[in-house]
């Protein structure tokens, strides 16, 4: 779809829909009126029709969110269950400025609010966009990924956090709010079956134990069978099964006392995730990159020698061309198998004493993931992790968060001060190894790729021919070799990395414990009747200490070391030399780290706040403007690769210990602007927002294909005349005081809701966000040259940050006649603009802009005491990529520099993970 098509059909849209956001709560209720706590006195607000008496908690206490001078997106339980959503993901349906997906694998999601969020899952990494779940921050995003059980609500917070909340986020907070126990008797139960033999039951009883004693226990058992068909092990991949139950307390011993406790336990047993090859009859910038090399020697325009290689070891070159199909050839025994623990309870305690409430939220939380994946996602045994208990992450987390809250000057302050601490362990767990086809695969590779293509022979040791290894060694008087003296040297090590299968890593362990603490205020000065001033602050200091402890069996890495390190100087020799000692130490896979160990801490103090004026010139209408600044803390990254080059030697650089600053990025902050205005009368709202955020030391995940990267990413003031899109590491720096904030995101944000007439609601949001990397880009704070694996950055729109994005809702609920019943129709659906999938931005990863459409048709009893529904999610099986990446290791050469500025990857495969077809199936409720 091109973008004035895409334009066309967002105005089409907005005709046809004439409202926004998500069908929102509708409550009508006085906030003064309702119990203590915040969350109290928006979840037992009774629901009406008026469209614009909306209760959120977005600004720690129950307000309409009209009146609320804060970007927040509010879903109520009806439009979430109206929507099929069972997870965070869901809400990209609902909340134009969201964007939630998940790659590798689900255990660590993304949700990107106004474009910005936190790429790859590398566990060291803490997310832009926080989220909260009754009250507890979970350590990364990707963990509201699981099945959530009854809601009452989500309330979506854009922009920075921190004056609020327990835990700050620098670009939004997505808060979850579970219903909680009444004293009534009560419950539900559904069950759900669709296709892919898709089975899911739910159920939630509530209990009154005495007239201050209440109960609820929810609980899900969901089953279905994978997206992709796995054909070397037939087996499908990207299954469903997990069970989750949550139990519930609630005690009132007073009027003035309300405590809240939790326990929860989810469980998942599941294969994921698959990928498939990009395919270049859906993205003209993949072209020949798929297709053989012939012969080898053949330029950019003949092929890629990769494929040449990848197709004589087994991978079937169908493959390389799948379009949207869902078959995958993994490697025969190797396995997607993961299982994923989370449980935890917490303890809410809010006392009012007359003049003021405080709040108390206790929390332990212990998520276990094991995932195990060919790494590879080819046939060929190249690179593998197995689920064994050490490919896992397992993050144990005990917070505590008091919240003290009150008027004062007769009404004209409402204060809050607040405190929070957080303990959180964190120990990750890898055994990243090459295959047992990784050595004969590697030589193919360097053979293949350059001068020596005439020897190219994959049923050969080494994958060089009989002909080509006597002439390599000087053993045939009339044919010199092409390596001169070299060669005997370059056979014996091409015969080393040919012998490295299942080698690397024994099990590495990282050990990280972060402690931070915070205080915070956030406080509404009431100028005049129509006008306020809020102010917040926040203070918080962070400490995380390292240490980690390496295995690995790959002596061939220091061997081809020291064997060649001496010709990487050498024109003639270089590439070869470089290629076998790159190879033989990919992603430092090297016995240099069996048994070493390393240790460091990083310490950060950071201020952050907010400040809003707000004017309400009519009741129906508020205007505001707003500056936040807001904080994510620096960290780790736990990818031993980040240490050094794999052509560099541990013992040259004073060992593993000497490189720990490697590891280290920055704390990301975010300086946001906005102005907004929300307008409200019976049966129709609208808000308007426009917003500028500018962030420094942007924390940036990358996969180039052989290693993770992470980099802060900044700009320089000064022109650095292309430094920073060349291929080289050295050019493109600035002095420290010269660098400035990287990273951009304006906008728009538009969202209304329309009740035309009785029984029907409309909406319709609509996000215009340009959120682009600046010119002249380094990857530090500290000004270094930005990597050249990143050099397309400069000047182009983040990845998975589409310009824009337009959701509309329709839902109608007619009775049907006098019987008590009422039919159902609903309708919703997300118009996003293309976009790039790829954190690198490598054109092969572009995604056109597409559209998503859910739907749902029932039949309710009266009082919806039970309903049947049918349902279909992608209803007209719109087939897109989540992220799209550098297959693993299977990059060719061309033997030239980078000149072709679609492929400035030279000539890498790429990869991609697909989202989930249509689906659809009947649900069959009950509810008492």
């Amino acid at each position: 779809m091109t973008k004035p098509q895409l334009m066309t059909a967002c105005g089409f849209l907005a005709f046809a829909f004439a409202g926004v956001t998500p069908a929102m709560a509708q409550q009508e209720t006085d906030p003064a009126a309702a119990p203590a706590s915040a969350t109290e006195q928006a979840s037992t607000a009774q629901d009406t029709q008026n469209a614009g008496d909306i209760i959120v908690t977005a600004q720690g206490r129950a307000q309409l969110l009209t009146d609320v001078p804060v970007a927040v997106s509010a879903v109520s339980a009806e439009s979430l269950q109206l929507s099929g959503a069972t997870d965070i993901r869901a809400l990209n349906q609902l909340a134009p400025s969201l964007l939630v997906s998940s790659t590798g694998t689900e255990a660590n999601g993304s949700a990107r609010i106004r474009g910005i969020g936190t790429v790859g899952d590398n566990p060291g990494l803490e997310s832009s966009v926080a989220v909260f779940i009754d009250g507890v921050y979970r350590s990364r995003s990707g963990i509201g990924l699981n099945e959530l059980g009854e809601i009452d609500r989500v309330e979506v917070l854009r922009g920075p956090q921190g004056t609020l909340f327990g835990r700050n986020a620098s670009a939004g907070i997505i808060n979850i709010v579970s219903k909680q126990p009444t004293y009534e008797l009560g419950g539900m139960a559904e069950v759900t079956y669709g296709n892919y033999d898709f089975w899911r039951f739910q159920g939630a009883l509530n209990l009154p134990i005495t007239k201050n004693l209440a109960a609820r226990v929810d609980g899900v058992y969901a089953k279905r069978d994978g997206f992709y068909y796995d054909a070397a092990n037939d087996i499908d991949v990207n299954n469903r099964d997990r069970f989750f139950v949550r139990g519930q307390l609630r005690w009132e011993p007073t009027s003035d006392i309300n405590v809240r406790i939790i326990g929860d336990y989810t469980k998942r047993d599941e294969r994921c995730c698959g990928a498939t090859y990009v395919d270049s009859s859906v993205n003209q910038f993949v072209g020949n990159l798929n297709s053989p090399a012939t012969p080898l020697t053949t330029g950019l325009a003949g092929g890629n020698n990769i494929i040449n290689v990848l197709r004589d070891l087994g991978q079937p070159i169908g493959s390389f061309t799948p379009g949207y199909d869902r078959t995958i050839y993994s490697t025969p025994g190797r396995s997607f198998d993961g299982q994923t623990e989370d449980k935890g309870v917490s303890a809410q305690v809010d006392w009012d004493f007359g003049g003021a409430t405080l709040t108390s939220i206790t929390a332990y939380r212990d998520y276990l993931t094991d995932q195990g994946s060919d790494t590879d996602y080819s046939t060929i045994d190249i690179l593998y992790r197995a689920a064994d208990g050490n490919a896992s992450r397992r993050f144990e987390t005990f917070s505590q968060e008091l919240r003290l809250q009150g008027e004062a000057f007769g009404g004209t302050l409402d204060w809050l001060i607040g405190g929070y601490y957080a303990n959180e362990d964190l120990t990750v767990r890898d055994n990243l190894r090459f295959g047992n086809q990784y050595g004969r695969f590697a030589t193919c590779r360097i053979i293949s790729g350059g001068a020596l293509a005439t020897l190219y022979s994959p049923t050969n040791a080494a994958c060089i021919s009989p002909t080509g290894r006597a002439v390599l060694n000087g053993q045939v008087p009339t044919v010199p070799s092409p390596l001169g003296a070299a060669g005997p040297l370059v056979v014996a090590a091409l015969d080393r990395l040919d012998a490295i299968n299942d080698r690397g890593t024994g099990v590495d362990v990282y050990e990280q414990n972060s402690r931070n603490y915070a205080f915070f205020t956030h406080n509404i000065v009431h100028l005049t009747d129509t006008l306020d001033l809020t102010v917040g602050v926040r203070y918080t200091n962070e400490r995380k200490r390292l240490n980690a402890r390496f295995t690995n069996d790959n002596v061939n890495c220091v061997a081809n070391q020291q064997a060649l390190g001496s010709f990487l100087t050498n024109p003639a020799l270089a590439a070869v030399a470089g290629g076998i000692i790159g190879l033989s130490c990919q992603g430092n896979s090297t016995s240099e780290l069996n048994g070493a160990s390393i240790a460091d801490e990083r310490n950060e103090d950071e201020f952050t706040g907010t400040a809003v004026l707000s004017w309400k010139p009519t009741p129906d209408l508020l205007l505001y403007g707003s500056y936040s600044r807001g904080y994510k803390a620096g960290g780790f990254n736990l990818d031993r690769s980040a240490l050094k080059s794999p052509l560099a030697s541990f013992a040259a650089l004073g060992g593993p210990q000497a490189l720990t600053r490697n590891l280290q990025f920055d704390p990301e902050i975010n300086n946001a602007y906005e102005i907004g205005a929300k307008y409200s009368v019976r049966d129709f709202t609208l808000t308007l927002a426009a917003f500028r955020q500018e962030f420094k030391n942007f924390q940036l995940n990358t996969f180039n294909g052989a290693v993770f990267l992470v980099a802060t990413v900044n700009a320089c003031d000064t022109d650095l005349a292309g430094g920073d899109r060349d291929t080289s590491a050295a050019t493109g720096a600035c002095p420290a005081d010269d660098v400035q904030y990287g990273v951009v995101s304006q906008g728009v944000e538009l969202e209304a809701n329309l009740s035309p007439v009785r029984d029907v609601n409309i909406n319709l949001g609509m996000t215009y966000a340009d959120t682009h990397y600046r010119e002249n880009l380094v990857g530090s704070a500290s000004g270094i040259p930005l990597d050249p694996a990143l050099r397309v950055l400069p000047g182009n729109q983040l990845s998975n940050a589409p310009e824009i994005v337009a959701t509309g809702s329709l839902s109608w609920t007619p009775e049907i006649g006098s019987s008590g019943l009422r039919g159902l129709f609903y309708i919703d659906t997300r118009l996003t603009d293309d976009f790039n999938t790829g954190s690198d931005l490598f054109p092969q990863k572009l995604q056109d802009s597409f559209v998503l459409v859910n739907a749902r048709v029932g039949i309710r009893g009266r009082d919806e005491r039970w309903a049947l529904e049918l349902w279909a999610q992608n209803l007209t099986n719109t087939q897109y990529a989540q992220v799209a990446f550098n297959s693993p290791f299977q990059q060719g050469a061309n033997g030239a520099p980078f000149v072709d500025p679609k492929y400035p990857g030279g000539r890498q495969v790429f990869s991609q993970y697909l989202a989930e077809p249509r689906t659809y199936g009947v649900t069959l409720r009950t509810r008492f």
